[in-house]
């Protein structure tokens, strides 16, 4: 009798066993794989924008300066201080700074050139849109 009691108890509790067992599995992933995953996916966009001159961290938290990038060694030459030590790329843990780009717009010529051929325009007050004020000889007459 004990032994039927067992077995349909089993039987009915399966359900809901399942059900625990999926919203466990559901929220095991919500809240510690997809975190990760994003972690890595930034960690790895961070990788793909390393260029020489940026300013490093890695992780034994060593700063200093990229001076190179072997993207077939997969190694990046850090310059800290005047000595050069040689990493793995995956021992760079954040970037502090990035390098500076050097933005190298053109001065059109027309521009320079005209703003030093023509002469300066009046700064007259009459010049101007509003009215000039009369002063004491055009008030007298």
């Amino acid at each position: 009798m004990l032994g039927n009691l067992a077995i349909g108890a089993a039987a009915g509790g399966g359900y809901s066993t399942l059900l625990i067992l999926v919203v466990f599995l559901g929220l095991m992933y919500f809240l510690m794989l997809r975190p990760q995953q994003k972690q890595q996916k930034k960690h790895k966009d961070m990788m793909s924008q390393l260029k020489k001159g940026d300013h490093v961290i890695t992780i034994s938290r060593l700063h200093g300066v990229i001076d190179e990038i072997n993207q077939a060694d997969q190694t990046v030459t850090l310059d800290c201080d005047g000595i050069y030590l040689v990493f793995d790329l995956r021992a760079i843990a954040q970037v502090t700074l990035q390098a500076p780009q050097a933005v190298t717009a053109p001065v059109s010529a027309d521009t320079t050139s005209a703003s030093a051929d023509t002469p300066a325009e009046n700064t007259d007050e009459s010049a101007s849109d509003e009215p000039a004020e009369k002063t004491d000889d055009e008030s007298a007459k």
